[in-house]
């Protein structure tokens, strides 16, 4: 267990909360572990309707923490950290929903992908600096985000790296509504509240029949994304993009290249 994620429950619901705010609430292997099997027990556990992700500090989730991960880079085959939250995501068989405020950076933005109900404040900020790391999506967005927002709007956020607010999320098709800063996180409660009050298993059975036809497809992405993902973090530009992040400062991609 780890103290940078909180879990606690409101009713019926789930509330678990990226607590590293000092850190722009960027995951862990640690992180990973007790989001996912955060998830996995509220859907084991009948007195659970649905679970609600949220950040602390004016911050959703800034994707991997960069320097555990470069840590860590030789672990990705292995079971836990944010392998398993990534296949955990599309297997959930109740509802998902985020309050987010704030950055949302990679797989901060991935995950929302596989929620059923996503509120952002006006002060959230989407993007996903795959590409600029040498690398590819991650968490099935190559099949995800087209689906939800289109081929176009998908590539510019996940290939060209733009950044979206959150009217562009919501334009976009996945923010449901823009909610205030100051009821953000009641809003999405009551939503989810409202949700935990009908018919469990209606409420179960009703969300896998509306995901059921792309669970597999989704599945299926994620695997090729990894092994994609893994063969590029073997490249001489994915490791001078780590390299200049961990020494603030540009990249050179080129002078990488050249060295091979």
């Amino acid at each position: 267990m780890t103290n940078e994620i909180e879990i606690r429950r409101e009713g019926d619901v789930q509330i678990i909360r990226f607590n590293r705010p000092e850190k722009k609430n960027a995951l862990t292997r640690p992180m990973y572990e007790v989001i996912t099997n955060a998830l996995k027990s509220a859907d084991s556990d009948p007195s659970i309707a649905c679970s609600l992700v949220t950040g602390a500090g004016g911050v959703f989730c800034a994707g991997n923490d960069i320097t555990d991960f470069a840590k860590r880079s030789t672990d990705l085959g292995r079971p836990g950290g944010a392998s398993s939250l990534i296949q955990t995501l599309p297997t959930l068989e109740k509802p998902l929903i985020a309050a987010v405020d704030g950055l949302a950076i990679g797989v901060g933005v991935t995950m929302l992908f596989h929620c059923d109900l996503v509120y952002a404040s006006p002060r959230a900020v989407f993007r996903t600096p795959f590409l600029d790391l040498g690398l590819v999506m991650e968490a099935g967005s190559s099949y995800l985000a087209p689906l939800i927002m289109g081929h176009h709007r998908a590539f510019e956020l996940l290939c060209l790296g733009e950044t979206f607010d959150a009217a562009a999320g919501q334009s976009a098709g996945f923010v449901n509504k823009v909610v205030p800063v100051e009821t953000l996180e009641a809003e999405a409660l009551a939503a989810a509240t409202r949700l935990a009050a009908k018919p469990r298993a209606a409420l179960v059975a009703a969300k896998g029949l509306m995901r059921q036809a792309q669970r597999s497809t989704t599945r299926e992405h994620i695997d090729r994304e990894a092994v994609a993902f893994s063969e590029l973090l073997q490249t001489p530009e994915a490791r001078e993009a780590f390299a200049a992040f961990l020494e603030k400062r540009k990249p050179d991609f080129a002078k990488a290249r050249a060295k091979g």
